[in-house]
Protein backbone atom coordinates (compact mmCIF):
# COMPACT_ATOMS: atom_id res chain seq x y z
CA UNK A 1 0.00 0.00 0.00
CA UNK A 2 0.98 3.41 -0.94
CA UNK A 3 2.65 5.33 2.16
CA UNK A 4 2.95 2.15 4.03
CA UNK A 5 5.94 1.84 6.93
CA UNK A 6 8.08 -0.74 6.73
CA UNK A 7 7.16 -3.25 10.06
CA UNK A 8 9.73 -3.28 13.01
CA UNK A 9 12.03 -5.65 13.08
CA UNK A 10 13.64 -7.82 16.07
CA UNK A 11 17.31 -8.49 15.76
CA UNK A 12 19.80 -11.12 17.37
CA UNK A 13 22.31 -8.94 18.36
CA UNK A 14 25.63 -10.46 20.65
CA UNK A 15 22.90 -12.54 22.32
CA UNK A 16 20.42 -10.06 22.73
CA UNK A 17 17.23 -9.32 21.38
CA UNK A 18 16.98 -5.71 20.00
CA UNK A 19 13.87 -3.91 18.13
CA UNK A 20 14.53 -1.82 15.00
CA UNK A 21 11.25 0.36 14.93
CA UNK A 22 10.78 2.44 11.66
CA UNK A 23 13.48 1.06 9.67
CA UNK A 24 12.25 3.00 6.15
CA UNK A 25 12.68 6.21 8.20
CA UNK A 26 15.16 8.66 6.15
CA UNK A 27 18.26 9.89 8.71
CA UNK A 28 20.60 10.90 5.80
CA UNK A 29 18.29 12.59 3.27
CA UNK A 30 21.14 13.65 0.66
CA UNK A 31 22.08 10.09 0.58
CA UNK A 32 18.95 8.53 1.45
CA UNK A 33 20.51 6.20 3.94
CA UNK A 34 17.62 5.12 6.42
CA UNK A 35 17.75 4.20 10.31
CA UNK A 36 17.74 0.27 8.94
CA UNK A 37 21.09 1.62 7.33
CA UNK A 38 22.99 3.35 10.27
CA UNK A 39 21.30 0.33 12.32
CA UNK A 40 23.28 -2.57 10.21
CA UNK A 41 26.23 0.15 9.57
CA UNK A 42 27.36 -0.30 13.36
CA UNK A 43 26.60 -4.02 13.03
CA UNK A 44 28.75 -4.07 10.22
CA UNK A 45 31.72 -2.40 12.08
CA UNK A 46 31.67 -4.26 15.30
CA UNK A 47 35.07 -4.97 15.58
CA UNK A 48 35.81 -1.33 15.04
CA UNK A 49 32.90 0.27 16.76
CA UNK A 50 33.56 -1.78 20.16
CA UNK A 51 37.54 -1.03 20.20
CA UNK A 52 36.55 2.37 20.67
CA UNK A 53 33.43 2.16 22.97
CA UNK A 54 34.07 -1.14 25.19
CA UNK A 55 33.59 -0.14 29.03
CA UNK A 56 33.55 3.38 28.37
CA UNK A 57 30.87 5.88 29.48
CA UNK A 58 29.47 7.15 26.08
CA UNK A 59 27.37 10.36 25.37
CA UNK A 60 24.80 9.59 22.32
CA UNK A 61 24.05 12.31 19.95
CA UNK A 62 20.46 11.50 18.93
CA UNK A 63 18.61 12.38 15.84
CA UNK A 64 15.20 10.18 16.35
CA UNK A 65 14.10 12.26 12.66
CA UNK A 66 17.08 12.47 10.71
CA UNK A 67 19.88 14.81 11.13
CA UNK A 68 18.01 17.67 9.46
CA UNK A 69 15.34 17.05 12.68
CA UNK A 70 15.66 17.57 16.36
CA UNK A 71 19.18 16.82 17.95
CA UNK A 72 19.82 16.22 21.53
CA UNK A 73 22.96 14.92 23.39
CA UNK A 74 22.06 12.18 25.57
CA UNK A 75 24.35 12.03 29.12
CA UNK A 76 21.67 10.01 31.28
CA UNK A 77 19.79 5.89 30.84
CA UNK A 78 16.60 6.50 31.59
CA UNK A 79 15.73 4.42 34.52
CA UNK A 80 12.84 2.90 32.98
CA UNK A 81 11.87 1.26 29.51
CA UNK A 82 15.56 0.37 28.80
CA UNK A 83 16.36 -3.92 28.23
CA UNK A 84 17.95 -5.00 31.58
CA UNK A 85 20.73 -6.02 30.17
CA UNK A 86 22.36 -2.62 29.24
CA UNK A 87 24.84 -1.66 31.13
CA UNK A 88 26.10 2.13 32.47
CA UNK A 89 28.76 3.69 34.08
CA UNK A 90 28.32 6.53 36.53
CA UNK A 91 30.06 9.74 35.69
CA UNK A 92 30.28 13.02 37.32
CA UNK A 93 30.44 16.61 35.27
CA UNK A 94 32.29 19.49 36.17
CA UNK A 95 29.75 20.66 38.52
CA UNK A 96 29.73 17.76 40.81
CA UNK A 97 26.55 16.37 39.42
CA UNK A 98 26.75 12.94 38.49
CA UNK A 99 24.66 10.50 35.86
CA UNK A 100 24.54 6.96 34.62
CA UNK A 101 25.71 6.89 30.85
CA UNK A 102 25.73 4.42 28.78
CA UNK A 103 28.62 1.79 28.98
CA UNK A 104 28.43 -0.60 25.93
CA UNK A 105 29.56 -3.83 26.98
CA UNK A 106 29.11 -5.86 23.77
CA UNK A 107 27.54 -4.53 20.26
CA UNK A 108 24.29 -4.97 21.77
CA UNK A 109 24.51 -2.06 23.29
CA UNK A 110 25.41 0.11 20.18
CA UNK A 111 22.57 -1.60 18.57
CA UNK A 112 20.15 -0.14 21.31
CA UNK A 113 21.63 2.83 20.63
CA UNK A 114 20.95 3.37 17.16
CA UNK A 115 17.60 2.31 17.26
CA UNK A 116 17.08 4.86 19.48
CA UNK A 117 17.94 7.36 16.92
CA UNK A 118 21.91 7.30 18.08
CA UNK A 119 23.71 9.01 14.75
CA UNK A 120 27.08 9.88 16.62
CA UNK A 121 28.67 7.87 19.90
CA UNK A 122 30.67 10.35 22.13
CA UNK A 123 32.68 8.01 24.36
CA UNK A 124 34.79 9.67 27.52
CA UNK A 125 38.59 8.92 27.71
CA UNK A 126 38.18 6.62 30.75
CA UNK A 127 36.61 2.84 31.25
CA UNK A 128 34.18 1.73 33.73
CA UNK A 129 36.77 0.20 36.26
CA UNK A 130 38.51 3.93 36.86
CA UNK A 131 36.13 6.93 35.51
CA UNK A 132 38.16 9.28 36.77
CA UNK A 133 41.91 8.81 35.26
CA UNK A 134 42.13 8.98 32.03
CA UNK A 135 43.71 6.04 29.55
CA UNK A 136 43.42 7.41 26.14
CA UNK A 137 44.62 11.27 25.23
CA UNK A 138 43.31 12.93 22.45
CA UNK A 139 44.93 15.46 20.41
CA UNK A 140 42.32 17.03 17.88
CA UNK A 141 44.25 19.00 15.34
CA UNK A 142 41.04 21.86 14.08
CA UNK A 143 41.54 23.46 10.98
CA UNK A 144 40.60 27.18 11.66
CA UNK A 145 39.42 29.84 8.54
CA UNK A 146 41.84 29.78 6.11
CA UNK A 147 42.98 26.44 6.75
CA UNK A 148 41.85 22.84 5.42
CA UNK A 149 42.02 18.77 6.29
CA UNK A 150 45.24 19.39 4.00
CA UNK A 151 47.33 21.21 6.82
CA UNK A 152 45.94 19.12 9.34
CA UNK A 153 47.15 16.45 7.77
CA UNK A 154 50.66 18.96 7.90
CA UNK A 155 49.96 19.23 11.76
CA UNK A 156 49.37 15.69 12.56
CA UNK A 157 52.67 14.92 10.28
CA UNK A 158 54.65 17.19 12.43
CA UNK A 159 53.21 15.57 15.86
CA UNK A 160 53.95 12.03 14.35
CA UNK A 161 57.63 13.22 14.10
CA UNK A 162 57.43 14.60 17.71
CA UNK A 163 56.27 11.60 19.26
CA UNK A 164 58.56 9.35 17.67
CA UNK A 165 61.14 11.33 19.83
CA UNK A 166 59.33 10.52 23.03
CA UNK A 167 58.92 7.18 22.20
CA UNK A 168 55.11 7.26 22.27
CA UNK A 169 52.85 5.56 19.37
CA UNK A 170 50.14 7.96 17.81
CA UNK A 171 47.26 6.42 16.43
CA UNK A 172 45.70 8.80 13.68
CA UNK A 173 41.86 8.94 12.65
CA UNK A 174 40.05 11.24 10.07
CA UNK A 175 37.41 13.50 12.18
CA UNK A 176 35.21 12.90 9.43
CA UNK A 177 35.22 16.52 8.62
CA UNK A 178 38.30 18.88 8.00
CA UNK A 179 40.51 17.52 10.98
CA UNK A 180 42.54 15.15 12.10
CA UNK A 181 41.94 13.48 15.71
CA UNK A 182 45.49 11.70 17.19
CA UNK A 183 44.84 9.41 19.68
CA UNK A 184 47.46 7.94 22.17
CA UNK A 185 46.78 4.67 24.99
CA UNK A 186 48.66 6.06 28.39
CA UNK A 187 48.34 4.15 31.75
CA UNK A 188 45.57 5.10 33.79
CA UNK A 189 47.25 7.19 36.34
CA UNK A 190 46.76 10.70 35.68
CA UNK A 191 43.90 12.99 36.79
CA UNK A 192 41.74 14.88 33.94
CA UNK A 193 43.80 17.79 35.21
CA UNK A 194 47.14 16.27 34.72
CA UNK A 195 46.35 14.89 31.50
CA UNK A 196 45.03 17.95 30.04
CA UNK A 197 47.78 19.81 31.32
CA UNK A 198 50.30 16.77 29.50
CA UNK A 199 47.92 17.24 26.50
CA UNK A 200 48.90 21.21 26.59
CA UNK A 201 52.35 20.79 27.20
CA UNK A 202 52.44 18.61 24.13
CA UNK A 203 50.89 20.97 22.30
CA UNK A 204 52.94 24.08 22.95
CA UNK A 205 55.71 22.39 21.67
CA UNK A 206 54.36 21.33 18.34
CA UNK A 207 53.59 25.06 18.30
CA UNK A 208 57.00 25.89 19.15
CA UNK A 209 58.36 24.03 15.83
CA UNK A 210 55.51 24.86 13.86
CA UNK A 211 54.73 28.23 14.63
CA UNK A 212 53.19 29.20 10.84
CA UNK A 213 51.31 26.24 10.99
CA UNK A 214 49.88 25.30 14.66
CA UNK A 215 48.02 27.47 17.09
CA UNK A 216 47.28 26.68 21.47
CA UNK A 217 45.47 30.04 21.05
CA UNK A 218 42.13 29.12 22.65
CA UNK A 219 40.57 32.68 21.82
CA UNK A 220 39.94 32.77 18.26
CA UNK A 221 40.75 36.06 17.44
CA UNK A 222 44.40 35.05 17.85
CA UNK A 223 44.26 31.90 16.10
CA UNK A 224 44.83 33.24 12.54
CA UNK A 225 44.66 30.87 9.63
CA UNK A 226 46.50 27.92 12.13
CA UNK A 227 45.58 24.15 13.09
CA UNK A 228 43.97 24.92 16.72
CA UNK A 229 45.05 22.38 19.04
CA UNK A 230 42.23 21.71 20.88
CA UNK A 231 43.52 20.85 24.44
CA UNK A 232 40.06 21.08 26.22
CA UNK A 233 39.11 18.12 24.35
CA UNK A 234 40.94 16.61 27.42
CA UNK A 235 38.91 18.19 29.89
CA UNK A 236 36.37 15.98 32.48
CA UNK A 237 32.90 15.63 29.99
CA UNK A 238 34.42 17.11 26.64
CA UNK A 239 34.22 14.35 24.33
CA UNK A 240 35.30 13.64 20.49
CA UNK A 241 33.04 11.19 18.51
CA UNK A 242 35.31 7.94 18.72
CA UNK A 243 36.36 5.61 15.61
CA UNK A 244 34.29 4.53 12.87
CA UNK A 245 30.96 6.64 14.56
CA UNK A 246 29.10 8.65 12.17
CA UNK A 247 29.22 11.90 11.40
CA UNK A 248 25.81 14.34 11.30
CA UNK A 249 26.90 16.06 8.21
CA UNK A 250 25.17 15.33 4.70
CA UNK A 251 27.62 12.67 3.09
CA UNK A 252 27.16 10.40 6.27
CA UNK A 253 31.29 10.82 6.57
CA UNK A 254 32.72 8.58 9.29
CA UNK A 255 35.29 9.38 11.27
CA UNK A 256 37.96 6.69 10.57
CA UNK A 257 41.16 4.84 11.57
CA UNK A 258 43.57 5.13 9.32
CA UNK A 259 47.53 4.44 9.13
CA UNK A 260 50.09 7.33 8.85
CA UNK A 261 50.71 7.13 5.09
CA UNK A 262 47.59 6.28 3.81
CA UNK A 263 46.78 9.80 6.28
CA UNK A 264 48.46 11.77 3.46
CA UNK A 265 46.23 10.14 0.71
CA UNK A 266 42.98 9.81 2.00
CA UNK A 267 40.17 12.07 1.09
CA UNK A 268 37.38 12.33 4.47
CA UNK A 269 34.87 12.40 1.90
CA UNK A 270 35.47 9.13 0.66
CA UNK A 271 35.15 7.74 4.06
CA UNK A 272 31.56 7.23 4.56
CA UNK A 273 28.47 4.62 5.66
CA UNK A 274 28.43 3.23 2.31
CA UNK A 275 32.19 2.38 1.98
CA UNK A 276 33.84 2.18 5.08
CA UNK A 277 31.75 -1.34 6.27
CA UNK A 278 33.77 -2.99 3.43
CA UNK A 279 37.01 -1.20 3.88
CA UNK A 280 37.39 -2.66 7.22
CA UNK A 281 36.52 -6.11 6.27
CA UNK A 282 38.85 -6.17 3.77
CA UNK A 283 42.09 -4.29 4.93
CA UNK A 284 41.31 -4.86 8.98
CA UNK A 285 41.27 -1.95 11.34
CA UNK A 286 44.34 0.36 11.36
CA UNK A 287 43.74 0.73 15.59
CA UNK A 288 43.67 -3.45 16.14
CA UNK A 289 47.21 -2.35 17.84
CA UNK A 290 46.27 0.45 19.98
CA UNK A 291 45.57 -1.27 23.42
CA UNK A 292 48.97 -3.12 23.11
CA UNK A 293 51.47 -0.03 24.08
CA UNK A 294 50.15 2.23 26.84
CA UNK A 295 52.50 4.76 27.60
CA UNK A 296 53.68 6.77 30.63
CA UNK A 297 53.01 10.53 30.12
CA UNK A 298 55.83 11.30 32.31
CA UNK A 299 57.61 13.26 30.07
CA UNK A 300 54.51 15.36 29.05
CA UNK A 301 54.15 16.19 32.85
CA UNK A 302 58.10 17.59 33.40
CA UNK A 303 57.09 19.35 30.01
CA UNK A 304 54.27 21.40 31.41
CA UNK A 305 56.53 21.73 34.90
CA UNK A 306 59.08 23.60 32.61
CA UNK A 307 56.65 25.56 30.67
CA UNK A 308 55.36 27.26 34.30
CA UNK A 309 58.77 27.44 35.57
CA UNK A 310 59.01 29.85 32.50
CA UNK A 311 55.70 31.49 32.69
CA UNK A 312 53.63 29.34 30.78
CA UNK A 313 50.66 27.90 33.28
CA UNK A 314 47.48 26.69 32.65
CA UNK A 315 45.14 28.37 29.80
CA UNK A 316 41.17 28.54 30.05
CA UNK A 317 38.93 25.89 30.58
CA UNK A 318 35.70 26.35 28.36
CA UNK A 319 32.93 28.44 29.77
CA UNK A 320 30.58 26.44 31.26
CA UNK A 321 33.71 25.15 33.96
CA UNK A 322 33.92 25.89 37.31
CA UNK A 323 36.82 28.34 37.39
CA UNK A 324 39.81 26.08 37.85
CA UNK A 325 43.05 26.45 39.74
CA UNK A 326 45.80 27.85 38.51
CA UNK A 327 43.78 28.97 35.50
CA UNK A 328 44.61 32.64 33.67
CA UNK A 329 41.39 34.68 33.39
CA UNK A 330 38.09 33.93 30.68
CA UNK A 331 38.36 37.10 29.40
CA UNK A 332 38.31 37.89 25.53
CA UNK A 333 42.13 39.38 24.96
CA UNK A 334 40.05 42.23 22.71
CA UNK A 335 38.23 43.21 25.79
CA UNK A 336 40.65 42.43 28.71
CA UNK A 337 41.35 46.19 30.07
CA UNK A 338 43.60 44.74 32.43
CA UNK A 339 46.01 43.48 29.01
CA UNK A 340 49.13 44.79 28.55
CA UNK A 341 49.03 46.80 25.36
Amino acid sequence: MAGSKAAAEEIEVAGQTVRLSSPDRVIFPQRGFTKADVFHYYLSVAEGIMRALRDRPTTLQRFPEGIEGEMFFQKRVPARGVPPWVRTAEIAFPSGRKAAELCPADLAHVAWAAQMGTVVFHPWPVRAADVDRPDELRIDLDPQPGTDFADAVTAAGELRALLDELGATGWPKTSGGRGVHVYLRIHPRWTFVEVRRATIALARELERRRPDLVTTAWWKEERGSRVFVDFNQMARDRTIACAYSLRANARATVSTPVDWDELTRVDPDDLHLGSVPARLAERGDPHAGIDDTPWDISPLLEWAERDAAAGQGDLPYPPEYPKMPGEPKRVQPSKDRDRPR
